[in-house]
């Protein structure tokens, strides 16, 4: 039974992203600032088949060598759904540190450009890049501490549990409880890897947990 339960806990980034596009095809008119969030599922189940196949199959069905690893898919999403999401908070057009929130992606793949080309490589074979993880997680909890400190000061805003609400609660969720694993990974790597491999099923549970907010948020949205 626990073979079962962590083999569907493998495969979770993937099933779970249907849970908010089953319910986005039942509700298929979103407002515009959910434009980012939709854009990012159907790049987000693209690639984490794409890793979870490579993952589970390379060694039965002998792939080539650039085939032998999803390490660079999991950079490629990482960058990616900073972007989106990034996108998705300028978009909600807060009048509360408006500058700051479009140049924050600007540094961002500032330091990415930085961070691959000099300190990590992008490619590498053996494990993702602990930094990116660990500096999108916190970014993520900036935009989203933001967003509540605004949201609780505007007195005109009755909308507390509005779409946008729960999708930036499932981030704060996912970018809280991820941080930590993300900036300690390489040094719990390097002490333990079954350790490791265990811990990574937080990510995982994170991650259905945010999928359901955004299922949540579609729901409940008003386009």
């Amino acid at each position: 039974m626990q073979k079962i339960f962590l083999e569907i806990l493998d495969w979770s980034e993937v099933w779970t992203l249907f849970i908010p596009l089953t319910v986005l095809l039942v509700k298929k008119k979103q407002p515009s600032f959910l434009k980012p969030v939709i854009i990012y599922l159907l790049i987000a189940l693209a690639l984490n088949l794409f890793a979870d196949i490579i993952w589970k199959f390379k060694e039965v069905y002998h792939f080539p060598h650039w085939l032998q690893t999803n390490t660079y898919i999991y950079n490629f999403h990482s960058i990616m759904r900073f972007l989106l999401f990034s996108l998705f908070f300028i978009k909600l057009n807060q009048p509360f540190l408006i500058l700051i929130k479009k140049i924050i992606p600007v540094f961002y793949l500032i330091f990415i450009s930085i961070n691959f080309s000099v300190f990590e490589n992008f490619f590498r074979y053996d494990r993702i890049s602990s930094r990116l993880l660990s500096i999108e997680t916190a970014l993520f909890l900036f935009y989203s501490l933001q967003y509540y400190f605004f949201k609780f000061q505007d007195e005109n805003d009755a909308s507390s549990k509005s779409s946008d609400f729960w999708i930036v609660t499932g981030l704060c969720i996912y970018a809280a409880a991820c941080f930590p694993i993300y900036l300690f990974y390489k040094t719990l790597l390097t002490q333990s890897e079954n350790f490791t491999a265990y811990i990574w099923k937080v990510p995982d549970i994170c991650y259905i947990i945010f999928c359901i907010f955004i299922a949540k948020a579609f729901h409940e949205s008003k386009s």
